[in-house]
Order: structure tokens, then sequence, then C-alpha cells
């Protein structure tokens, strides 16, 4: 017996069924009607990390409650809430294609001004911590 021929145990009569495998392409053909992959922009690991140590702090203090996070072809987006139902209060974007003029990230405050942009993602992201200060009474 062959890899192309198995028992068929419905009919009796027959010990061995041939069997035709038929391979699909590996890449999709230009006649095909899949549409063809596009390229995301997304955070690594290391980008995603130092933005949710910060979130995860913000968080913790009571003044942050949601996010989502966005991939598209010309952008990454990780949109920041106050509260699931509101518009974000802050995005922090990845655009690749403004890494070698102004830096590939952003801080872009609910009303669409951009509060800082830069090439460091952890000094972007500055601009959002809170700084301890001492009230002397």
């Amino acid at each position: 017996m062959t890899d192309s021929e198995i028992a068929d145990p419905e009919r009796p009569g027959a010990d061995v069924v041939s069997v035709a495998f038929r391979r699909r392409p590996v890449a999709p053909t230009p006649n095909s009607s899949e549409p063809p992959a596009t390229k995301q922009v997304s955070f690594d690991r290391r980008e995603l990390q130092t933005i949710l140590n910060l979130y995860g702090r913000r968080v913790a203090e009571g003044e942050w409650r949601d996010y989502a996070i966005g991939f598209g072809a010309q952008k990454a987006v990780f949109a920041i809430f106050r509260r699931a139902s509101e518009t974000p209060l802050y995005t922090i974007e990845k655009n690749p294609t403004l890494a070698r003029r102004q830096g590939a990230y952003s801080v872009v405050s609910a009303d669409g001004f951009i509060l800082k942009r830069g090439h460091d993602l952890e000094r972007v992201l500055a601009v959002l911590d809170k700084k301890l200060k001492l009230v002397v009474t």
C-alpha cells in the first residue's frame, strides 16, 4: 500500500482505494481572489514593555482605566482611556516613515496636539510620567 492508497472500511468489497492528493500553491497566484499580505507596523516587545510599565503605574494611581492597541500599514497606536466609553486621553504612536526626520514616536493629546515627538520612546513617554514634588508646609 502506498501513501496515496488507503483502505476504505465502508466498502466491504474493496480492500484499497486510490486517493489523489492535490497540493495547494504556496504563494497566491496573480489570479487568486486572496488579497496580498500587507505589512503592519507594530510595537516590539521592548517598546510594549516600556509603555505598559507607565500604564501600570498610572492605573495603580487610579487615573487610567483602559487601553486599546491598533496596528496598521502606516502606524501603530496605543490609546489610553480614563473610561472605556470616552475618547482616548492620549495616544502613543509609532510611525516609521517619520523615523529619520522627527522621530518615530509621538504622544498626542485628546484634542490632537502633539505633546512630544522623538527617536527614543522613554524620553517621549516622560511627558506623561509625573514627577514627584517635595511640598514643605
